[in-house]
Order: C-alpha cells, then sequence, then structure tokens
C-alpha cells in the first residue's frame, strides 16, 4: 500500500506518519537510525531497492528524497508499506526552490535520539559536512563509482573528508585488503615493491594504492587493465611474492611463497551489500581518514614534482 499526498507541507507528512503507525498498531518502534537516501528521479528505482534491501538487517526510517530543481516549487510525499520493510519508507519529491531548504522538510522526519546516516548514489555535494542535507547526518556516504570521473571524485572527497564520512569505493577494497594483511603475516617478510592492477579510472585501486603506500611505506605501481575493477594485486618479499589475482567474475587465485596455489571468493558485491556493510558501523573510520589523508600528500608531492620539472 502506498499513501501519495501532492503538493503537502512537513507537517502534513509527519501527521500523516503518525495516523499510519496508528492504524497498523504500531508506534514505529524497533528502529537503530534515520537512513536518507539524496538521489534523483533517474536513480530513484536503484537506490530505493538498495535501501530496502540493507533495511533487512538494519531496521531504519527510510526517507528517499527525489531532488527536482528545475520543477514547479512543491513538496510530494509517498508513505509505503512494503511487506520485507523492517521500519518506515517515504520517498519526498522537492521541486524546485524546496530543494535548497531540506532541513525544514527532513527535521519533522527524523526518528529522535537516533544516528541519522546520508547516503549520495551519485553525484555528491562539495563538502558533505557542510551540505543541507549532509549537516543533518552522523554518517555520511557517498559512491565515487557513481560520479563522472570516479578518481577524481575520491580524491575530492579526501580534501573535504571530515569525521564521519566514508565512501564506497572504501568498503569494495574490503576484501582485498583483508587476503593481502592475511598474506603478509603468514610470510613475515618486509615488502619491496607493490603493485595493483585495474581498470582505468578505478578510484578503489587509488583507495588501495594509497593503503599499501601507508602501511608498507614502498611506492605502489598502478597499472591499467581492461577490469573489471581492480583485477589483482602483488606484494614482493625476499621469500617471494603475495599475489591476488581475480581470474572470473566470482573467483581470485591467491598466491603465497611456499604454498600451494588456492582459488578464493572475490566477487565483486551489489550496492546494497556495500551499504548494508556501511550502516554496521556509526563511528568514525580512522584507517580511511589516514589513507585519504596520504592520497592528499601524495597529490601534492605530485604536483610539486611537475613544478619542478616544469621550471627545469
Amino acid at each position: 500500500m502506498t499513501i501519495e499526498m501532492k503538493n503537502t507541507t512537513a507537517g502534513k507528512v509527519t501527521r500523516a506518519l503518525l495516523d499510519h503507525h496508528h492504524e497498523l498498531g504500531n508506534v514505529g518502534t524497533g528502529m537503530v537510525h534515520t537512513f536518507i537516501v539524496a538521489t534523483d528521479r533517474d536513480d530513484y528505482q536503484e537506490a530505493y531497492g538498495a535501501a530496502l534491501a540493507a533495511n533487512r538487517e538494519h531496521p531504519s526510517r527510510i526517507l528517499i528524497v527525489v531532488r527536482e530543481p528545475e520543477a514547479e516549487d512543491g513538496l510530494d510525499a509517498e508513505i509505503h508499506t512494503e511487506a520485507e520493510a523492517r521500519g518506515d519508507v517515504l520517498v519526498l519529491t522537492m521541486r524546485g526552490r524546496t530543494v535548497e531548504h531540506p532541513g525544514s522538510v527532513l527535521r519533522p522526519l527524523l526518528v529522535p535520539d537516533l544516528p541519522v546516516v546520508v547516503w549520495w548514489p551519485n553525484e555528491a555535494p562539495e563538502d558533505l559536512l557542510t551540505d543541507r542535507i549532509g549537516k543533518l547526518a552522523n554518517r555520511r556516504i557517498t559512491d565515487a563509482l557513481g560520479a563522472e570521473n570516479p578518481t577524481q571524485a575520491i580524491i575530492h572527497r579526501a580534501y573535504y573528508h571530515s569525521a564521519g564520512d566514508t565512501d564506497l569505493a572504501w568498503t569494495r577494497t574490503t576484501t582485498w585488503r583483508a587476503l593481502l594483511a592475511a598474506g603478509l603475516d603468514q610470510v613475515r617478510q618486509p615488502v619491496t615493491a607493490a603493485t595493483v592492477e585495474a581498470a582505468t579510472d578505478n578510484a578503489p585501486a587509488s583507495l588501495l594504492a594509497a593503503w599499501l603506500r601507508l602501511r608498507l611505506g614502498v611506492d605502489v605501481k598502478v597499472i591499467q587493465t581492461e577490469g573489471p575493477g581492480i583485477t589483482a594485486a602483488r606484494l614482493a618479499t625476499p621469500a617471494g611474492t603475495v599475489e591476488i589475482v581475480r581470474t572470473a567474475v566470482e573467483e581470485t587465485v591467491y598466491r603465497m611463497p611456499g604454498q600451494p596455489e588456492r582459488t578464493v571468493a572475490l566477487r565483486r558485491r551489489a550496492v546494497d551489500e556495500l551499504i548494508t556493510e556501511e550502516l554496521r558501523r556509526m563511528d568514525d573510520d580512522v584507517v580511511l581518514a589516514e589513507v585519504l589523508a596520504e592520497m592528499v600528500r601524495q597529490e601534492g608531492q605530485c604536483a610539486l614534482d611537475l613544478g619542478r620539472r616544469e621550471s627545469a
């Protein structure tokens, strides 16, 4: 069932939601946070599906904000009753100048005394912390792969990073980092060289390379391949090379010095799985902050080296 409200106000939406709870015989309890998804009409369906899937593990009030800045001023709302949803699901279409004042619409709908998470599935604002929607949140999630230029998008995120920010490009590296760390724990040798192979303009590869530089203190070479995504990572040591090479969509070869070759599952995860993982934590990601700072440092060094070459 869907309750549709055209040309409405935040107050009327709040009242309709309360009435809906009373009709169902509940008061919206059991939720762990408010989950705001800031999107547009073109990306609405995919974002809606991912939020609903994540809701199975993380009961929440989902507020899908669909922005239509070119339309006539106004607010439309839909209250959805989804059988699989573990919480409220509202779609708020902000039109015209309403897009410029989302806080007045969203604040009355936030679940009291619970964290607020905002997710931008595609293009994100310049500074998440000062954004009109972002300032409402404890956690802010972006996805560089949804941007027009993913690598530049993650570098931009590095320069504007604030506590509570994260990006799904980083989440995509979780298993790669775990496997590499496990391999080095067993080899127990210093790394002398490192390479990451990935598709062109791959933000997760840039983050993985920065993480390796930071942790190992060696230069990391990024090699472009046909992809998809990250296709290999290699760490050279005096005892041999730790290698993770993706050979198929869901299969990866794992090689370590002195051990038989193994096949491990390293599939490319869907967005709803990535969002579900990120919603498991509400604390600051200190490691990501360090990696992004390393990216900023590396960018500054590259610019300095370029300036020296041009002036030579």
